[in-house]
């Protein structure tokens, strides 16, 4: 059975429906890939070093014969271990496809394409590989989208809003949630690892392209920088020519929701991310802040937490070109997430009647 060699486009319109077998290294993978590809890494990291260096002093033949020796060994498990992804997927082994890269579509890909053909596979490798991927991630992010922003102070229920907005179908993109963070000092009270910054942007990349044949796309207003992560340069600067729906709660109802949100996390923690804003929060209002946590007054804490993040939310807001212009205030009276969507829709009706 021949192999099949796709460009990128047909290759990610088939990895939609089939297996992505990415066979670089574990360290090259855990950096960033695909998203929902497999790794079924030919070397470890060590014996990728070992077989590059030969190629680089010796050979190319000598370091096909050092990665022959590697590979030989893998050979039954690297088929096993398709046949269980397979069988998870309830597809039959002898006839499912598989699609397979590497880093630049060389030997490594060509390797596994060989082995699993031989046993029975369609096996699809990408040309190009993981390198012609990442030049159609970057073009991806430059592209022109009909964005339109979910705004609103701290405690608004803007997430909330995004995912009622996707239960109604909406095209939605929760920037929030691919970077693993929440977006300020306390966006990483879970300790949950974030994606790097290609592995972000891959993920954002598949999204955008989820939704290209959308007439909205819906986003919630960020800061360029995500916790460690940031949002690329051209789509941020496009974000803040579109137009911005800002949800205007009250003061009390939306710091009632925060300490929902926040004001269960250990004291600790609370604490060190008060710390991490000190310079500027000002060294009297981080102290009082503090003292009312640690004497249980959590709404006094977040009174003041609260009030800094609106100073600095309508900087961020105003900081932009026709800001008056783009920027859209729908008055309501609680962080509800179904009643708000209703009054967005309503807006939205009335400004294409």
């Amino acid at each position: 059975m021949a192999i099949t060699k796709l460009t990128i486009a047909p290759f990610l319109a088939a990895a939609q429906d089939h297996l992505v077998l990415d066979v670089r290294s574990p360290g090259e993978y855990h950096h960033a890939h695909i998203p929902g590809a497999q790794l079924l890494a030919l070397f470890t990291d060590e014996e990728r070093k070992v077989v590059g260096t030969a190629y680089k002093q010796q050979s190319r033949q000598k370091a096909i014969k050092i990665g022959l020796q590697f590979f030989g060994p893998k050979m039954v498990g690297m088929i096993e271990q398709v046949e269980q992804w397979c069988a998870a997927l309830n597809k039959d082994a002898e006839r499912h496809t598989v699609l397979v890269h590497c880093w630049r579509g060389g030997m490594r890909s060509a390797g596994v394409a060989w082995l699993l053909d031989l046993y029975g596979f369609n096996v699809i490798t990408l040309v190009g590989g993981y390198k012609t991927y990442r030049h159609w991630v970057l073009a991806q992010l430059e592209n022109n989208y009909p964005i339109h922003i979910v705004g609103g102070y701290t405690g608004s229920g803007k997430t909330d809003l995004l995912h009622e907005l996707t239960k109604q179908q909406e095209a939605v993109i929760d920037l929030e949630a691919l970077a693993l963070h929440k977006g300020s000092a306390f966006g990483a009270l879970d300790k949950i690892p974030q994606p790097s910054q290609e592995m972000f942007e891959n993920l954002l990349a598949h999204e955008l392209q989820k939704h290209e044949q959308a007439s909205r796309i819906w986003m919630e207003d960020e800061s360029q920088r995500i916790g460690l992560v940031n949002i690329p340069i051209v789509l941020f600067k496009q974000m803040r020519t579109k137009p911005v729906f800002f949800l205007d709660i009250p003061f009390e109802e939306r710091l009632n929701h925060i300490i929902k949100e926040y004001g269960g996390y250990e004291k600790e923690k609370l604490v060190n991310a008060i710390i991490r804003i000190k310079k500027r929060l000002g060294g009297l209002e981080t102290k009082t802040a503090i003292n009312y946590l640690l004497e249980d007054d959590v709404k006094e804490c977040f009174r003041i937490l609260l009030k800094y993040y609106d100073k600095l939310y309508i900087k961020g807001l105003y900081n932009r070109e026709n800001a008056e212009t783009l920027t859209c205030k729908i008055p309501v009276d609680q962080v509800d997430a179904v009643q708000n969507a209703g009054k967005l829709e309503n807006l939205l009706q009335t400004q294409h009647a």
